[in-house]
């Protein structure tokens, strides 16, 4: 729900430019540059819990201040974008969180059912928050809308709060003030540290990439999509509306069928499969000029839920694969340097896609757009990934100031 009151509160009742609107979107990417890789390392040397429950705490107050700012007449466009930029950044590290603590709640084998189960509840979530977001702000008059979302994000620390069985970080805590500075003065080895790992390992390394190479076309193709499916194809805003909901039915559809599917089919192809369906469903919007407006709408429909099912399927069979193949020890530290890279080249291909149409047109844009997304599925099939039958077993501990960052073996 914040994602869609956020923007309203910008433009209705703050009356903000397009470059105010530019800034409040890079808010929330821009924290996964500077603040992912401290975060893993936080992560990997405390209690992840406790650190997931203090960042939605302080997400509940930070919004808090939302509706008193308004009510002491001081909201501005620059307030907003503080407390978005600082939401940003607890966001980024609850986000490391949620992927790292898994591991160290199931068994291995249990990781793609409960990445399925979370992304569920994560897809629910966000096809209600969107459905429902307009409506609130409507209701509730602008800033005050945000006290529905202090609520949820109090539910939301109480709720993690409750969960039990978390290992605790390999090393234990650092006692006295002297280990306390030791640890302080490591906390760049420990970086780099996390780093090494994600890039010495092949297999993380690989599933990072093919990733990476997947975000940044479709950050191509999406400040270009709404222009031309509004403007090339002229549909009016009720039917883009659903088309744009269809990917919120299509996510949902995804938590829900990837467990299934990957037991029906091996972990690999199974990767490869899903990520070159991914590139497919794409290439279906600029078919939507070859057929009448009401075939189109049909047709961007079913190319939003694929696509949305797909990149769910992809992502918890991913993620899935890279827990099982990390060790605890690490675990922050590689789903950081993952954010990191991941989330972090998306303001970029978003730069570049609106350069792009501007210079070759929103129809070539999406066509490069689309072709662009088959590297990574070619990528994957070219590499020991397509062979492997399932999730693996967890490999060894290193010690904690040994990471391990040797190759796996095809």
């Amino acid at each position: 729900m914040v994602a869609v009151i956020f923007p309203l509160l910008a433009a209705v009742s703050l009356d903000a430019s397009v470059f105010e609107m530019g800034l409040l979107s890079a808010a929330g990417h821009v924290p996964y540059l500077f603040v992912s890789l401290f975060a893993g390392v936080w992560l990997d040397r405390k209690p992840k819990r406790a650190i997931i429950v203090l960042c939605d705490t302080a997400r509940a107050l930070l919004l808090l201040g939302l509706p008193a700012a308004s009510w002491l007449d001081v909201l501005s466009v620059p307030v907003l974008l503080v407390i978005a930029l600082l939401v940003g950044c607890f966001s980024v590290v609850a986000d490391v969180g949620s992927s790292a603590i898994l591991p160290s709640l199931v068994k291995r084998d249990e990781l793609i059912d409960g990445n399925s189960k979370l992304e569920m509840s994560a897809s629910s979530a966000s096809v209600a928050g969107s459905a429902l977001g307009g409506a609130v702000f409507q209701l509730l008059a602008g800033a005050a809308s945000m006290l529905i979302n202090t609520v949820l994000f109090g539910l939301s620390a109480v709720f993690t709060a409750l969960i039990r069985g978390e290992r605790k970080p390999a090393g234990g805590e650092a006692e006295g003030g002297e280990a306390d500075q030791e640890q302080s003065q490591s906390i760049r080895q420990d970086i780099a540290d996390g780093i090494k790992f994600v890039t010495g390992h092949v297999t993380v390394r690989t599933l990072i990439l093919a990733t990476l190479i997947i975000n940044f076309f479709m950050a191509i193709a999406e400040p270009v999509s709404l222009v031309f499916v509004t403007r090339t194809l002229d549909i009016p805003p009720f039917s883009v509306g659903l088309v744009l909901a269809a990917s919120g039915v299509g996510a949902l559809l995804g938590a829900v069928i990837a467990a299934p599917m990957s037991r029906a089919l091996p972990l690999g192809r199974l990767i490869v499969l899903t990520a070159s369906l991914t590139g497919l469903a794409s290439l279906l919007t600029p078919l939507a000029t070859l057929v009448p407006v009401p075939a189109a709408v049909t047709l961007l429909i079913a190319m939003y839920v694929l696509d949305a099912a797909m990149i769910i399927v992809y992502s918890i069979n991913v993620r899935s694969y890279r827990s099982a193949i990390t060790p605890d020890a690490l675990q922050g530290r590689m789903n950081a340097t993952n954010r990191m890279a991941v989330m972090g080249v998306m303001p970029v291909g978003a730069v570049l896609g609106g350069l792009l149409g501007t210079l070759v047109g929103t129809l070539p844009a999406l066509v490069l757009a689309s072709l662009g997304m088959f590297i990574a599925p070619v990528m994957l099939a070219c590499s020991h990934v397509r062979t492997v039958k399932s999730v693996p077993e967890p490999e060894e501990e290193p010690r904690p100031d040994e990471p391990r960052v040797e190759e796996e073996r095809a």
